[in-house]
């Protein structure tokens, strides 16, 4: 991933943060002569493993036992907010007019050797702990208990477990920090009239 230093974020905590706000994860993985693959997998955060399932019925299952079995790396993408940044929230556009659009992300890369697992049991823990997690602030949060048990069963049969270390973590952070303080200010109060979260995202200060 290109990250010019203006942009690089390497705080644990703050990779983490991304990672649990936004589990849907891009998992890409690199085919025999077919070229990459990619699909979006929701992904829970334990312990530095990546933690999903997957249908049995994918094809990239088979690209993911081949990378366990050669002890290959595999890459999974989270992404946060994201929104076009327009050259006349610069203030500076009306000093130089030296200015052109751009675009700004929150972006977290994860590479690791993957783990395929068939277990039932572990399926069956992994598929309750995501939905607890993801059901946690509804005000009527849905259980797998609510469904019933050979339903559940059925389902379980036609998903395959994953777990990934997070071997290596980059972050991008695109948040207009090579900016001066006037444009970063200008740049999160056109974000903020348009609605978009990454408003909350340009530091105001160095």
């Amino acid at each position: 991933m290109y990250t010019p230093p203006a942009f690089d974020e390497t705080r644990p905590a703050v990779l983490s943060a991304l990672i649990a706000a936004h589990p849907l994860a891009l998992l890409v993985t690199a085919g025999d002569g077919t070229g990459p693959t990619a699909n979006l997998i929701p992904m829970t955060a334990e312990s530095g493993v990546l933690r999903a399932h997957l249908a049995r019925a994918n094809p990239q299952l088979a690209e993911l036992r081949a990378a366990q079995a050669a002890g290959r790396p595999v890459l999974a993408v989270f992404q946060g907010p994201q929104a076009y940044v327009s050259p006349g929230w610069y203030p500076s556009k009306a000093e130089h007019g030296r200015v052109v659009p751009t675009w700004n992300f929150l972006m977290v890369q994860v590479r690791g050797v993957p783990r395929v697992i068939d277990e039932p049991d572990w399926l069956a823990a992994q598929v309750a702990h995501l939905t607890d997690r993801l059901e946690a602030e509804r005000p009527d949060p849905w259980s797998v208990a609510d469904a019933p048990a050979p339903f559940v069963a059925a389902q379980l049969r036609g998903i395959v477990g994953l777990e990934l270390p997070m071997t290596a973590r980059a972050g991008k952070w695109k948040a207009s920090q090579n900016r001066s303080a006037a444009d970063r200010a200008g740049v999160a109060q056109g974000l903020a009239r348009a609605g978009h979260a990454m408003a909350d995202h340009i530091p105001l200060t160095p």
